[in-house]
């Protein structure tokens, strides 16, 4: 009788543990277990406009902006690379001189955020120091500069850029550069993938213990990449050409090639490249990418700009991704290798959005998901961040210096 009664009351059990309530409670405890690191965080381009306080607690809904130590802290982010990051400009002497010092002055705002806050975030640059930031209950700030125009056609500057803490360079941006193609520039490839100083700038990153990052560069780069690196690399926000087939995302082929590597993809949350737009609002979004990168606006022009995103987003709600559409990225690169190859890195601040999480304060409902989907607390503290820390560590453990 007894064991009737336990097989009645099973499939109850299992019911109980799959509601809604159940399920967000389970979440909440892995995420706040979890270290939670964010590969790509675009916040400098806001932290460099003047009036903007990354110690102050923003609205999105007011401004638009996404991420700042306290909500960094509601959501349960425990760490962000933030990105020096520079569109691709003209390759000359002047320019480039321009682009390092450009570059260097976003290097120095990081730091004085972080000197300025030191009971809420400190500057990583190990895994180590992210999980001792994790127990003191402070935001780790990794930095990680997406473009590698700065690096100036001077393999020094790598040394220097270490020195101040960078920990990963975006080869190429949209355009090609000095050392590499990029997946999208308009003329094609210049290189057809790594050029000559290129080889040496991956090899030089490898002895110094810096992260190749293989997001935005051609195919062809890639495979390049693969070829010369000694060590693991990573694509810091990628996601997967199989779902949304647009030139910045990784083929199959190339996320079990990473893999294979030793190295991680960290999803990308910007919308065109997790579901594929149409060609009407793909514009549409492009032109307002490129106008939230100016650093020169005014009060006036943000507002206008912010009024303009909610707009287009009202417009485009029906094709607009969900958390569901950006974790079915997770899932399929988890199909096609293992749990341990992939990772986040939603772009906020850079575009990456999807329904369902505004900003950064909303991260939980991607653990959230992954519950909802069967995955284990194991597996999804190494998605949230235990993968791109093993990689951060045998980069590092790698290092000729």
């Amino acid at each position: 009788m007894k064991k009737l009664l336990l097989m009645l009351a099973l499939p109850l059990l299992s019911q109980a543990q799959t509601t809604p309530d159940a399920i967000k409670e389970k979440a909440a405890k892995i995420h706040a277990k979890a270290l939670t690191i964010d590969t790509h965080a675009d916040v400098p381009i806001n932290m460099m406009k003047e009036g903007f306080d990354v110690a102050v607690e923003h609205d999105y809904a007011k401004d638009g902006s996404q991420i700042d130590f306290p909500r960094m802290k509601k959501g349960g982010m425990d760490g962000m690379f933030f990105a020096v990051y520079l569109g691709q400009g003209k390759r000359s002497p002047e320019a480039n001189a321009d682009a390092k010092k450009k570059a260097l002055a976003i290097f120095d705002k990081i730091h004085d955020a972080v000197k300025k806050n030191p009971d809420a975030a400190g500057i990583a640059t190990t895994p180590a120091d992210a999980y001792r930031l994790q127990k003191e209950g402070k935001r780790a700030v990794f930095i990680g500069m997406e473009n590698g125009w700065p690096v100036n056609n001077d393999l020094a500057n790598l040394k220097l850029y270490y020195d101040l803490g960078l920990r990963y360079i975006t080869l190429s941006h949209s355009a090609n550069n000095d050392i590499a193609d990029s997946s999208t520039d308009p003329d094609g490839p210049e290189w057809n993938g790594l050029s000559p100083f290129g080889e040496k700038v991956v090899q030089e990153m490898n002895r110094l213990g810096m992260m190749v990052d293989i997001s935005h560069v051609s195919d062809s780069t890639f495979y390049d990449v693969i070829k010369l690196t000694k060590v693991p690399v990573i694509a810091s926000h990628s996601s997967c050409r199989a779902l949304c087939d647009v030139p910045r995302n990784m083929t199959d082929d190339m996320i079990k090639t990473l893999a294979k590597n030793g190295g991680v993809i960290q999803i990308n949350f910007v919308p065109g490249f997790v579901k594929k737009p149409s060609m009407q609002q793909e514009l549409s979004m492009k032109a307002i990418r490129l106008k939230l990168r100016q650093t020169d606006l005014s009060p006036e022009d943000k507002k206008a700009l912010f009024e303009e995103m909610k707009a287009n987003a009202k417009k485009y709600e029906s094709d607009m991704p969900t958390v569901k559409d950006a974790v079915d990225h997770i899932e399929h690169v988890i199909k096609l290798t293992s749990v341990d190859h992939v990772g986040i890195g939603m772009d906020l601040d850079g575009g990456g959005r999807v329904l369902g999480m505004d900003d950064v304060s909303q991260i939980g409902v991607i653990t959230e998901e992954l519950v909802r989907r069967g995955y284990s607390a194991k597996d999804i503290e190494k998605i949230w961040g235990g993968n791109i820390m093993r990689v951060l560590a045998a980069v590092e453990k790698g290092k000729t210096i």
